[in-house]
């Protein structure tokens, strides 16, 4: 499911400016044609006639007191876009500047301004020279004075649109429609243009979601990660139609500063493998999650949602994509892990889990597998490193995907039980025992699910895995699973799942289990 970058407004910047300008062209009208249908004005029964009767003296005084009201707004306008433009590019990204001035809107209305001025300079000495003959005499007035009367209508709704235009959301939206422009673009001719201008696109959103974090505006640099993963989903709708030259690593790409650093046989496999622009961003997004774990865990949290829901919706299809977000998994949780973020951790292994359960389904069951064994060693390094807690997660998150595994039938029970028995190997002669217990507890929960299921061998396993505890400790835990009532945690967290719930129906499993234990 393609994510949606967070609107404040239905309409595009440039319709809500038209809406404004419509609404006060249409109030000075009606207050003008009140004015001259109470005074009598012949404009309204005699336009051309109207025109041809004009004062010459007044007419010229009237253009000259427009060219000076038209330069004078002219200057604040261009004096307050100069100051907000500023004021974003610091905020957020310096590139904000090149964006506002590639747009048209910007050139047409500034544009206008600067014509109205000149037009109302020179018409002030054409006026005094009218031909003989002329179709509409001072006519150039009468154009003058629309000239000056659409630029004096567009200076509110203008200035509405700088506003809006550079607003954080805005910026991002335009931002992702140029990156699709550029890979449509490279359908063409000019394939190593359309790169660059997607890797500008792509590292324009990152800028803004870097400041955005260091910021603390949030819900910006979400919008930023939404946009770089809508990309991912763009750009996939056009692969197939792309020419091979797209897929080539050129310069530009080399020297990317996600690239530059790669060695000659990694970017090598980057190219084989036709994956640079996924590889691109992911990157971007584990330098998002370096910066935001422990800090905005929510950003880190939606970095692993999206990335898990890209890889179930478009990985299964594409087993080297599939890999990449695979391979980006793993940096997530080792970028969590080095920086202390256990509860960061433990929420991306529960999106990782997700998607190894829907290649189960899909057939894919060796790469569940895979999933279940960085299960095991994220865990073990979560230990290592102070978060045994994690360890207590992977065995739990193991066990799920086995319950998954029984339930569609995959090939792969076997496997991702050895998985679980092996799981607190390294740790049993340490004195981590609230660790262990954890890998314990998750044992006897899928042996009671393995019991209802009919399945003696492989509670048979688990059991001979099982009898080397003390008995204390599997009394402990026997206590432990048979008092707990609540399947939810008892404090806010963002997975919410309470590890040592068991189902009631399940309980009644649990005397035969000991009898077996303690035999």
């Amino acid at each position: 499911m393609r994510p949606q970058i967070t609107r404040y407004r239905d309409r595009s910047p440039l319709t809500n400016a038209l809406v404004v300008f419509m609404g006060l062209a249409l109030a000075a009208l009606l207050i003008w044609l009140t004015t001259a249908a109470l005074g009598g004005a012949t404009i309204l029964a005699d336009p051309a006639g109207w025109v041809g009767t004009l004062d010459e003296r007044g007419a010229l005084d009237a253009v000259g007191s427009s060219a000076e009201v038209v330069a004078a707004v002219l200057g604040i306008a261009i004096t307050v876009v100069a100051i907000v433009v500023e004021l974003a590019a610091t905020r957020f990204s310096h590139l904000i500047t090149r964006l506002f001035m590639r747009e048209p809107v910007n050139m047409i209305v500034l544009g206008l301004f600067v014509i109205t001025t000149i037009q109302c300079v020179w018409i002030g000495i054409s006026l005094s020279h009218e031909e003989a003959g002329a179709v509409l005499p001072h006519a150039g007035f009468f154009i003058t004075f629309i000239l000056v009367t659409l630029s004096l209508l567009c200076l509110l709704p203008y200035i509405y649109f700088v506003f809006t235009f550079l607003s954080p959301i805005s910026v991002i939206e335009r931002i992702c429609k140029n990156a699709v422009n550029a890979i449509e673009d490279g359908t063409g001719s000019d394939v190593r243009a359309a790169q660059r201008m997607t890797l500008a696109a792509i590292d324009e959103l990152q800028d803004i979601s870097r400041g955005a974090i260091e910021q603390g505006d949030r819900s910006i640099a979400m919008s930023g990660i939404n946009g770089m993963t809508a990309i991912i989903y763009d750009y996939a709708a056009f692969r197939d139609e792309l020419p091979a030259q797209w897929f080539v690593i050129t310069d530009a790409i080399a020297r990317d500063p996600d690239f530059i650093a790669l060695t000659e046989d990694a970017l090598g496999e980057v190219a084989e493998k036709q994956i640079w622009l996924e590889t691109k961003i992911m990157r971007q997004l584990n330098a998002l999650m370096s910066q935001s774990a422990g800090e905005a865990r929510d950003v880190a949290n939606l970095i692993g949602i999206n990335t898990g829901q890209v890889a179930k919706d478009l990985g299964v299809a594409n087993p080297d994509v599939l890999r990449l977000y695979v391979r980006s998994f793993n940096s997530f949780l080792r970028t969590t892990i080095n920086a202390g973020d256990a509860r960061t951790a433990y929420y991306l292994m529960d999106r990782y889990r997700e998607v190894a359960e829907h290649l189960l389904e899909q057939g894919q069951g060796e790469t569940a597998f895979e999933i279940a064994g960085f299960f095991s060693e994220y865990g073990q390094i979560g230990h290592m490193n102070g978060i045994s807690f994690l360890l207590d997660a992977a065995a739990y998150d193991v066990v799920r995907l086995i319950e998954h595994a029984l339930a569609c039938d995959s090939d792969q029970v076997d496997p991702l039980l050895d998985v679980l028995l092996e799981l607190d190997e390294e740790i049993r002669e340490e004195r981590q025992e609230d660790s262990l217990l954890g890998v314990r507890r998750s044992q006897i929960h899928l042996a009671t699910l393995l019991l209802e299921r009919g399945d003696h061998a492989r509670v048979t396993r688990i059991v001979e895995d099982l009898k080397g505890e003390r008995s204390s400790r599997l009394q402990r835990l026997r206590q432990q699973i048979e008092s707990e009532d609540r399947p939810q945690y008892w404090e806010l967290t963002d997975r919410g799942s309470n590890f040592a719930y068991l189902p009631p129906e399940r309980r009644q499993y649990l005397a035969p289990l000991y009898e077996a234990l303690l035999s």
